[in-house]
């Protein structure tokens, strides 16, 4: 273990553990009904709060954690066997209900695990890899499942979306298939959508949402090599936990005489698409809502043939659960040209503002930006501005004159370019960045558009895959604060334009450039990735603390003696929020470089942001970890690696 400061021991008792059930009555997460040492959804509970009442794992003894057991991922045989066959990293957040850890793999596998021991109990694989050889988009990645307890009887299941654009129910027991659900135990999702769609750019790679009877199923749509203005729409769609019959389909983009049609102009909802939920959702049972977070609409970069504001795309959509309807909605973005669509679940957590008791919602994003809102109205907690943006000149586009500004909380991470963001290490490399702005790029504020090629592009700062990602953010409900695990990373989006028989007008090709400073290192000042605490109480960032070591032992900076500048492992860091302590993906220190210190997991003091120090880990962590109770011994369990490396570990104290 790589240690940091090390803190007095936080000593939880039985007072305490009372106090966090007397506090959760009030919030979401009392709603799930999840015993205290289980995990049942992405983020835990339908709150997506990613807590965990557990208390042995301490700041005294996270240093002392062992493998207690791996597990190898049932993709490696497959990898063995198949060399065309190149999974993403092992991203799955396991899952732990009575006794067993359940688990998807990269390749849509599923199994199901003993709690003590990992070995396998079932095993679930479609063979999807068997007819295709890459899932559009993003490829053979896979981030979850979802369990679900019957309130009727014994029943429980597992329920998997997948690449094969099929939504199965599997005993939680057994593994056995459900003949009396959908069609032969699945679900067609390619079916019930409002118009035709193009199933060869659709996939299924994260958890569905789960809300007493109702499975709540979003889609992944491919936003890259587009040639044609029609896409396939985002429509979310529930269904019967029980017979798999649907029970309604809401239109991320509103069709007909729908609420919002107006914002799509020129009858441009007729074909355009996307809009969709690719990350996970929230629910709140009580209020009988889900929380959708939407993406960008096609394309990512250019709208000329999509003027309007374009709602509900770039949104947080309050929809009814029994009925899909909308009860409220709040927009990001409008018009979006930055491809900075919602990719990751909402928290839902109880906060006090000026001693009023609000039910928020908080919404992480790329942009950097944290939008608080009063769940139940979709009200803002603080005031959220309309704010003029710099206008484009690419031809046939609509620009929106303003984008909403949120006053609080502050951003976590760099927006927009300005010259003193430029790294200034030495003279010599801040001279050598100053050069590559100079001949590639140009200072902007935030939501400064896409240009057409040929032009000097604006620096988009945060990028497309910077701010915060998939991981997403985790709530303390003892105190009411957010964790953001964020990344500082650049893109060049500059247009060209496509001949016919593409219809879509401009497109980036590629798409998204990145931008390199000197001698490989960042253009810009650090941190490059970070881990910030918001106080959502007060709107206020409470700590921020770089997230690993970063490049500091670049050739060009070793002998400078620099802190931990951030950086590793990814775009960004899964959360765990205990009593004591946050735990977070990567982020070791004092490592002899960045692959070694990617190949952690630590653990903060919550209170103070105090790095308490690293776990080595024998691979790169993937999916966000997870923690539970199992024949009295907390357990705290991660996905690693990649391809032939892919495992699940477990780790205990002795």
């Amino acid at each position: 273990m790589h240690t940091g400061p090390r803190l007095q021991s936080l000593t939880v008792g039985a007072w305490l553990v009372a106090m966090v059930a007397l506090l959760a009555t009030g919030s979401a997460a009392a709603q799930s009904r999840i015993p205290d040492g289980e995990w049942h959804a992405f983020g835990r509970d339908g709150a997506n709060t990613k807590y965990s009442p557990l208390d042995q794992i301490t700041a005294d003894n996270f240093g002392d954690l062992e493998i207690a057991w791996r597990w190898t991922s049932l993709s490696q045989a497959v990898v063995a066997e198949h060399e065309q066959i190149r999974p993403s990293a092992f991203m799955s957040s396991p899952l732990m209900a009575n006794g067993l850890v359940y688990v998807s793999t990269a390749l849509g596998q599923a199994a199901a695990l003993d709690a003590g021991t990992g070995e396998t109990v079932w095993t679930h694989d479609p063979r999807i890899y068997d007819y295709m050889d890459r899932p559009p988009n993003m490829g053979w990645r896979h981030r979850g499942l979802t369990y679900w307890k019957d309130s009727e009887s014994d029943d429980a299941r597992i329920f998997m979306a997948n690449h094969d654009l099929k939504l199965v129910a599997l005993n939680a027991r057994t593994g056995a298939v459900y003949p009396n659900f959908g069609e032969n135990g699945y679900i067609d999702l390619t079916q019930g959508y409002s118009r035709e769609i193009d199933a060869s750019r659709m996939t299924y790679s994260s958890p569905v949402a789960i809300a007493g009877d109702t499975i709540i199923a979003g889609s992944v749509v491919q936003d890259t090599n587009i040639r044609l203005r029609e896409a396939s729409p985002g429509d979310v769609r529930a269904y019967d936990t029980r017979t798999g019959e649907m029970k309604w389909i809401f239109h991320t983009i509103p069709q007909g005489d729908e609420f919002g049609v107006d914002s799509w102009q020129n009858g441009s909802w007729r074909y355009s698409g996307h809009a969709n939920v690719w990350s996970y959702m929230a629910v709140d049972e009580e209020l009988g809502l889900v929380y959708l977070p939407t993406g960008t609409p096609s394309n990512d970069w250019y709208g000329g043939m999509r003027p309007g504001n374009n709602l509900f795309a770039e949104s947080i959509v309050a929809v009814d659960i029994e009925t899909g309807q909308r009860a409220w909605h709040f927009q990001a973005i409008h018009h979006g040209l930055w491809d900075w669509d919602f990719p990751t679940g909402p928290n839902l957590l109880t906060i006090n503002v000026d001693g009023r008791d609000i039910k928020a919602i908080a919404q992480v994003s790329k942009q950097a930006f944290t939008y608080v809102l009063d769940r139940a109205t979709g009200e803002p907690v603080w005031p959220i501005e309309e704010r003029p943006v710099p206008q484009g000149n690419v031809p046939g586009e609509w620009y929106s004159p303003t984008q909403p500004f949120p006053t609080k909380p502050p951003p976590f991470e760099q927006q927009g370019s300005r010259l003193e963001d430029v790294l200034d290490f030495t003279p010599e490399l801040r001279a050598e960045a100053l050069e590559i702005i100079e001949s590639r790029a140009r200072f902007g504020p935030i939501f400064s558009p896409p240009v057409l090629r040929g032009e000097l592009p604006f620096i988009q700062a945060p990028g497309a895959g910077g701010g915060a990602n998939w991981q997403g953010s985790a709530v303390d409900i003892e105190t009411g604060r957010l964790f953001v695990s964020s990344s500082k990373t650049l893109i060049l989006a500059d247009l060209i334009e496509y001949e016919p028989p593409a219809t879509i007008g401009y497109f980036t090709d590629p798409w998204g450039r990145g931008l390199t400073g000197p001698q490989g290192l960042p253009l810009f000042k650090p941190p490059y990735k970070r881990v910030t605490a918001i106080d959502l109480n007060t709107g206020d960032h409470a700590w921020m603390q770089a997230h690993g070591d970063g490049p500091r032992n670049h050739p060009a900076l070793v002998d400078l003696d620099l802190p931990p500048l951030g950086g590793g492992g990814g775009i960004s860091s899964g959360p765990l929020v205990t009593p004591t302590l946050l735990i977070m993906n990567h982020g070791g220190r004092d490592y002899e470089d960045i692959a070694a210190s990617s190949r952690t997991i630590s653990a903060y003091d919550k209170a103070s942001g105090a790095h308490l120090g690293s776990l080595d880990l024998p691979a790169v962590p993937g999916g966000n970890p997870a923690t539970y109770l199992h024949d009295g011994k907390q357990y705290l369990v991660v996905a690693v690696g990649t391809g032939d490396e892919a495992e699940l570990l477990a780790l205990t104290l002795p």
